[in-house]
């Protein structure tokens, strides 16, 4: 997972005319993958890289919980190993952050073309928002502010390489959770020509960097 501060360095724009694929994935299928077992830093998926500071992540069969004092740059999460881009999200917990910036978001990625997308719910210390403002829409009650951005040579999924960020950030911020009607990104995005491919894994996940202290806990579901 690539961290949120490459994202507000270097966000990507994307303009591939791929169609999301159709989906047989069950919808209100149990969260089943946790992204920072091992606290693996975004672009590290081999899982063996802990983050500076102190960084303590339990996660539960329905969600997860986290502390941190002094972190560098972390991330951890939870969803599915299948994205789907009709799943509507729902998550519930809190968020406090007395240092650093600290990002809540549905997160994950797609391949042909490969894409990594944000649905930023929770921010403190600043949002992942920077790059191209490519327009506004309103889901869920309240207006996100949809960016792209290009990262250059840069670690993803499949390795250091050149791929898009979509990023939709929300104005009414709900540190507490809500649901994310995911398939309204998704439309608007391929609205503005930013087009998923096939989707990897999906999650909610708290990340932080900058000597992050606070905590972050939720259930998640769909």
């Amino acid at each position: 997972m690539v961290a949120l501060n490459y994202l507000v360095l270097a966000l990507s724009a994307a303009a591939t005319s791929f169609a999301a694929p159709t989906e047989s994935i069950e919808r209100n299928a149990e969260p089943d993958f946790e992204l920072g077992t091992e606290l693996v830093r975004r672009q590290d998926y081999n899982q063996d890289y802990t983050t500076g500071g102190t960084v303590s992540y339990s996660p539960s069969s329905t969600g997860y919980s986290v502390t941190f004092s002094g972190a560098a740059d972390f991330v951890v999460g939870k969803g599915w190993t299948t994205g789907s881009t009709s799943r509507d999200i729902t998550f519930s917990g809190s968020t406090s952050s007395s240092a650093g910036t600290v990002l809540v978001s549905l997160y994950g990625w797609s391949t042909s073309p490969l894409v990594e997308y944000y649905v930023q719910e929770c921010y403190t210390g600043g949002s992942a928002g920077a790059g191209t403002v490519k327009g506004t829409f309103t889901s869920d009650g309240s207006t996100y502010t949809v960016y792209e951005h290009q990262q250059v040579n840069q670690p993803s999924i499949q390795g250091t390489t050149t791929f898009n960020q979509y990023i939709s950030v929300r104005e009414n911020q709900r540190c507490s959770g809500g649901t994310v009607t995911f398939a309204n990104h998704v439309a608007e995005w391929s609205k503005l020509g930013m087009d998923l491919g096939t989707l990897n894994y999906q999650v909610i996940a708290t990340e932080g960097w900058g000597s992050a202290s606070g905590s972050s806990k939720y259930t998640v579901s769909a």
